[in-house]
């Protein structure tokens, strides 16, 4: 018999030294973008394969990952949320921090990527915003998928099986957050705020992402949206709302992953899941595999 605390273990004694692997290289380049980014792409895929891996080890069916695809309000749910808590953010931030709003380099660069230089807010505004949007986020989940097939699929739910909902939606922050130090801290994923201060920010916004991406896996059995809503915020934060805002004044401390802005809005949203009455309990792990751990709703 399998219990959730051997799988824990399993798992994770595969995904960091794997992970290693590629810390170790985009350290040694000090950018993200060493082999054009393709380096990172096999970081965030580690998770994935250290879950089958681990299935594989554990004779684990792996069709208990969450491959379903299950009602589309989960995933309308997932995709819509990153927008609800950014855009306060951001927009407070143009506000009250002078200068900030840097639309005319979004769009200049939009205006030259799409060869219409002359007419660089049409581009942002009807090209560029809506085909990331669509599109985009389609390619932003292929990448988050290697993150959630293990995070979310395989790690979560034998969390909240042994500590319950609360413990293992913290526990799983505290180890999805410290999976990206390495490069927090010796590379170039950070806003150039001082890195005890991104840390400190990092830290507690992936906290309450857990809290959120744990709702959706337990309450739909899937981890489709927990991959939507991970691809969603990458894509509108990273690639829209970071590349409108200047880095000045005290915006970094404010905006972007690293800043305190997220850290308050992601949790006042996950305070928000924890305590509604849909709330979902504890998976439950009965033999060696896990089986729907939460009724789905009609």
């Amino acid at each position: 018999m399998t219990t959730p605390s051997r799988g824990l273990i399993t798992y994770l004694s595969l995904v960091y030294p794997l992970s290693a692997i590629s810390w170790a290289i985009v350290i040694h380049a000090g950018h993200l973008a060493v082999g054009g980014g393709l380096m990172v792409g096999l970081l965030m895929w580690t998770p994935a394969l250290s879950a089958l891996l681990a299935c594989r080890i554990l004779r684990i069916d792996i069709a208990t990952l969450g491959w379903s695809w299950r009602p589309a309000r989960f995933e309308a749910l997932a995709y819509i949320l990153p927008l609800l808590y950014a855009t306060p953010v951001y927009v407070a931030c143009w506000l009250l921090v002078p200068h900030s709003f840097d639309f005319a380099s979004f769009s200049a660069g939009a205006g030259a990527s799409w060869g219409f230089p002359a007419w660089p807010r049409a581009c942002a505004l009807l090209l560029t915003i809506p085909i990331y949007a669509s599109m985009g986020v389609i390619r932003s989940v292929a990448s988050a998928l290697g993150e959630e097939i293990g995070w979310r699929g395989f790690m979560l739910p034998r969390l909240t099986a042994r500590f319950g909902w609360f413990f293992g939606c913290l526990i799983s922050g505290l180890i999805w957050a410290s999976w990206h130090y390495p490069l927090l801290l010796f590379a170039d994923y950070n806003a150039g705020t001082p890195k005890l201060f991104a840390l400190t920010c990092f830290t507690l916004m992936v906290i309450g992402s857990a809290f959120q991406l744990a709702w959706l896996r337990l309450r739909s059995q899937s981890l489709w949206p927990c991959a939507l809503l991970h691809g969603s915020h990458n894509l509108f934060i990273q690639a829209i709302f970071d590349r409108m805002t200047a880095s000045t004044g005290k915006a970094p401390y404010v905006t972007t992953e690293f800043g305190f802005g997220l850290v308050l809005t992601c949790a006042i949203t996950a305070f928000i899941l924890w305590r509604s009455p849909s709330a979902p309990k504890a998976a439950t792990l009965p033999s060696a595999e896990l089986t729907n751990p939460v009724p789905v709703e009609a």
